[in-house]
C-alpha cells in the first residue's frame, strides 16, 4: 500500500499539492470559528450534585445569582476608606449600572472588608453565555467604564470574577501562541540546519505545517466541536501548534533520512522518494496510529475538556500523518538533489556515526547492566510520585498571577474570608413537589455552619425560599480558597451535613465552585481508571499486531508505563510542592508519554528487527539497531522535547507544567527508553521477545506481504546495489536511518 501511495505521489506531484490546496480551502472557507469556554463547570456531565445545584438554582432562584464579575475598590494608598470614598464607589458602582453594558443585567453593591480598606460591587450577566466570549466582552468594557468613572478620585478599581478570568485568560492564550510559534520554528529552523545544512530543507516542513496543516486541522476541529457538541477551551491553541510542528517535524525527518540515505546507495531522485515512503511509510503510520489511537482514549473522559483535547489532537496527527506521506514527498520529488540539500556537500557521503556506533556496542555486549541503570534511573524518577497532589483551579492555572483578575482573587481572599470570593449554596428542596412546612431553617442553618471547613452562613426567610416556597437556599462561606484542597475537603463534610440532617421529604444538593472542583476531583479519579487501561489495552493490540508477538507488546507497555512514572515523578518534584499539579496534567502527560514512548519504541525494535533479518544475533542486532536509528530518534527526540519546552515560556502555569511535563517525558522516552532500555532488554530475551511468530528470522514473511531482507539486499549493500526490491517489499522499518 504504501509503496502504491508513494509511486503515485512522486509521479503526480502537482496534482498532489493542488489536491491539497483544494481541500484545504474547502474546509477552511466552510468551518465555523472555534468557541472557548472558561466555565469549569461545563466540563461536567449533568449527573454531577454541583450541576444539579446550579439547574435546581436556576429554576427555583432564577432571580438571584453568582456574580459573573466582581468590581473591587480600594484606594490608591492603601488606607482606610473615607466616607467620601465610600460616595464615590456608590456613584461608581450605580453608574456601571446604567452604563447599559451587554451581557450585565445588573451591578448591585457588595460588602466591605472587615478592616475597611476595600469594598466590592456584584456584577450580574446573562447566564446563557457564562463562558463565553460575550462575557469576556463585557468584562472589558467593564474594566473601561470603571476606571473612566474613577477619573479624579483617590480609588483603584479592578474588574474580576469568571468573566474576566476568561477575558485575561484569553490574553494570555494569545501570548502562549505567540511564544510557542516563535519558539518552535526557531528550534526546527536552527535544528535541521545542523543536521541537513540546507535552508530549504529547514524551511520547508515550517511552511507545510504552519501553511496547510495546521490551518486544515483547526479547520476540521472547529467542525468536530460543533457537530459533536464539545467544549473548547483556549489553552488548547497553544498545544495544537507545538503538537504539529513537533510532530510534523519528526515524520518530515524520518522520510528525509531515509530519502537521503536512498540516493547515497544510488537510486535516481524520484525512486529514492518512492522507496522512502514505502520503507518508512509504514513505520510512520504504525507509529501515528498509536499516538491517535491514545488520544481518541480521550473520548471516554467524563469531562468536557478533555473529551475536546483528544478528538482535536487525533484529528491533528491524522492530517499531518496524511502530509507526511504525500504532500512532503510531492513537495520535494519537484525539487532536484542538489538543489535541495544546497549548499550542503556531505549529503552524498556516508557518516560514520562513530558515537552511536559505540552506544550500539555498549548496548550489545553489557545489555544486562544497561537494562538494570537504564531502569534503576526510571524508578528512582518516580518515587516522585508519592507527592502527588492536584490542583483544581484551572482558570488560574491558565492565567498569569499578574492578570487583574489573579490579582482581584489574590486580595479578596486576604482581605475577606478565603472562601468568600467563592461562596458555596445549600440547597433544600421538597421531594414530592409540595411547599416546605413545619421545618425549622434556623436549626438546619446551624447544622450546616457547624460543619467542618465552614467558617459562615446565612438564610433569609424573604429571599431564601423560591416562589412555590418548595425549595430554600442557604449561603455558605468556607474558610479556605474555593479551589483548595481544605475548600474541597470542606465540601464533602457540608453534603454530609446536609443529607444527614435534611427533614423527612426532602433531599439536599450543595452547589458553588468548590463543589464543581469536588466533582471534578471525582471525575477525574473516574477517567484515571479508565482512560489509562483503555489506552494501554489498545496500544497493546497495535504493537501485537505489528510485530506479530504476545511478549513484545508486554514489555514494551510496561517501558513506556516506566517512562510515565519518571515523568510524573520529577514533574511533582519540580512544580507539585505548592498548590500542587493542574488537575488534569496526568492524564494529558500519560496519552503524550505512552504514545510518543511507543513511538520511538516501534521505531527502534523494528530497526532492530530489520538487523536480525540479516542474520545477526539478537546482541549484534541491537547494537547495529542503536548505530543506524539511533541519529534519526536522537534528533526527532530533540526537536520534539524542545518544541514543548517552548510551552514553558508562556507565562501561563498549566502550559509551563505541560511543556516540562512532556518535554522531559520525551526525552526519558527518546535517550533512556529506545536508546538503552528497550533495545537492552530484546537483546537478553532474545529469540523469545518474537513469539508465538520468528519475526526476527529471516524466512517469516512480512505483515504486509514482502519478503525478508538478505545481506545482499539489505541496508548493507554497497551503494547502488540491489536493496531496491527490499524497498519495494513494504517492511515495516523503524526509522531505519543509516546516515
Amino acid at each position: 500500500m504504501f509503496h502504491r501511495i508513494g509511486r503515485t505521489v512522486v509521479r503526480h506531484p502537482i496534482w498532489t499539492i493542488v489536491a491539497w490546496l483544494i481541500a484545504a480551502v474547502a474546509i477552511i472557507a466552510t468551518a465555523p470559528s472555534l468557541p472557548s469556554n472558561s466555565d469549569e463547570s461545563s466540563f461536567l456531565p449533568s449527573s454531577y450534585q454541583s450541576i444539579k445545584a446550579m439547574d435546581l438554582q436556576e429554576k427555583a432562584f432564577p432571580s438571584s445569582f453568582t456574580p459573573s464579575a466582581i468590581v473591587l475598590y480600594q484606594r490608591t494608598d492603601g488606607a482606610p476608606l473615607t466616607a467620601a470614598d465610600k460616595a464615590d464607589i456608590t456613584r461608581i458602582t450605580d453608574g456601571l449600572g446604567h452604563r447599559k453594558i451587554d451581557q450585565v443585567q445588573k451591578v448591585i453593591a457588595g460588602t466591605p472588608s472587615k478592616d475597611g480598606k476595600y469594598q466590592t460591587a456584584l456584577v450580574q450577566m446573562n447566564k446563557d453565555t457564562a463562558g463565553q466570549p460575550a462575557q469576556q466582552d463585557a468584562a472589558k468594557a467593564l474594566r473601561t467604564d470603571s476606571a473612566d468613572l474613577a477619573t479624579g478620585t483617590d480609588l483603584k478599581v479592578q474588574v474580576g470574577g469568571q468573566a474576566a478570568q476568561g477575558l485575561d485568560q484569553q490574553d494570555a492564550g494569545n501570548t502562549s501562541d505567540a511564544v510557542a510559534l516563535i519558539g518552535s520554528l526557531l528550534i526546527i529552523i536552527i535544528t535541521l540546519l545542523i543536521i541537513f545544512r540546507s535552508p530549504i530543507v529547514a524551511v520547508m516542513p515550517l511552511i507545510v505545517l504552519t501553511g496547510l496543516v495546521f490551518t486544515t486541522s483547526n479547520a476540521l476541529i472547529a467542525d468536530a466541536t460543533k457537530l459533536f457538541g464539545l467544549q473548547a477551551n483556549s489553552s488548547i491553541s497553544a498545544l495544537l501548534i507545538v503538537v504539529v510542528l513537533g510532530v510534523g517535524t519528526d515524520y518530515f525527518l524520518f522520510l528525509m533520512f531515509r530519502y537521503r540515505e536512498r540516493l547515497r546507495a544510488g537510486d535516481e531522485p524520484k525512486q529514492a522518494m518512492v522507496n522512502s515512503v514505502t520503507r518508512v511509510g509504514e513505520a510512520i503510520a504504525s507509529a501515528a496510529g498509536a499516538v491517535i489511537i491514545s488520544f481518541l482514549a480521550l473520548a471516554l473522559s467524563t469531562l468536557g475538556f478533555l473529551t475536546q483535547l483528544g478528538p482535536a489532537l487525533a484529528i491533528l496527527v491524522a492530517v499531518t500523518l496524511i502530509a507526511g506521506l504525500t504532500l512532503f514527498p510531492a513537495v520535494c520529488s519537484l525539487i532536484p538533489p542538489r538543489v535541495l540539500f544546497w549548499p550542503g556537500k556531505k549529503w552524498r557521503q556516508e557518516p560514520s556515526d562513530a558515537r552511536f556506533a559505540a552506544i550500539g556496542r555498549l548496548v550489545g555486549r553489557k545489555s544486562g547492566l544497561v537494562v538494570i541503570v537504564s531502569g534503576l534511573v526510571m524508578v528512582l524518577l518516580a518515587l516522585g510520585t508519592l507527592g502527588y497532589k492536584a490542583n483544581y483551579d484551572l482558570a488560574s492555572g491558565s492565567i498569569p498571577k499578574t492578570k487583574e483578575s489573579m490579582v482581584v482573587q489574590d486580595t479578596m481572599q486576604k482581605a475577606y474570608s478565603a472562601g468568600a470570593a467563592d461562596p458555596t449554596s445549600v440547597f433544600l428542596t421538597s421531594t414530592d413537589g409540595k411547599p416546605l412546612a413545619g421545618i425549622d431553617f434556623n436549626a438546619y442553618l446551624s447544622e450546616l455552619r457547624a460543619a467542618d471547613g465552614v467558617a459562615d452562613g446565612s438564610f433569609d426567610q424573604r429571599t431564601g425560599l423560591n416562589k412555590d416556597r418548595t425549595t430554600a437556599l442557604f449561603s455558605l462561606t468556607l474558610k479556605y480558597s474555593g479551589a483548595s484542597d481544605q475548600a474541597i475537603s470542606a465540601v464533602g463534610n457540608v453534603r454530609s451535613v446536609a443529607s444527614d440532617n435534611a427533614p423527612p421529604g426532602t433531599e439536599s444538593v450543595v452547589g458553588g465552585t468548590s463543589s464543581i472542583y469536588r466533582d471534578i476531583n471525582a471525575a477525574v479519579n473516574h477517567d484515571y481508571r479508565t482512560v489509562f487501561p483503555v489506552a494501554a489495552i489498545l496500544i497493546m493490540i497495535i504493537l501485537g499486531l505489528l510485530l506479530r508477538s504476545v511478549v513484545a507488546p508486554w514489555y514494551l507497555i510496561a517501558s513506556v508505563a516506566l517512562g510515565f512514572g519518571a515523568t510524573l515523578g520529577a514533574t511533582v518534584l519540580i512544580f507539585g510542592r505548592g498548590d500542587g499539579l493542574i488537575f488534569m496534567l496526568p492524564i494529558i502527560m500519560y496519552l503524550f508519554v505512552v504514545a510518543i514512548g511507543t513511538d520511538y519504541n516501534i521505531l527502534m525494535i523494528a530497526r532492530l528487527r530489520e538487523e536480525a533479518r540479516e542474520g545477526r544475533e539478537p546482541r549484534e542486532a541491537a547494537a547495529e539497531a542503536l548505530r543506524h536509528a539511533g541519529p534519526t530518534i536522537g534528533a526527532a527526540g530533540f526537536i520534539l522535547a524542545a518544541t514543548f519546552a517552548t510551552l514553558m515560556l508562556s507565562g501561563n502555569t498549566f502550559l509551563t507544567e505541560m511543556g516540562f511535563a512532556i518535554a522531559f517525558g520525551i526525552v526519558i522516552a527518546a535517550f533512556v527508553m529506545a536508546m538503552f532500555f528497550t533495545p537492552s532488554l530484546t537483546a537478553l530475551i532474545g529469540h523469545a521477545a518474537w513469539w508465538p511468530g520468528h519475526a526476527d528470522r529471516g524466512g517469516e514473511p512480512f505483515p504486509s506481504g514482502g519478503t525478508a531482507l538478505t545481506p545482499a539486499s539489505g541496508a548493507g549493500a554497497a551503494p547502488g546495489g540491489g536493496g531496491r526490491e527490499a524497498e519495494e517489499a513494504g517492511e515495516l522499518d523503524g526509522s531505519g536511518q543509516r546516515g
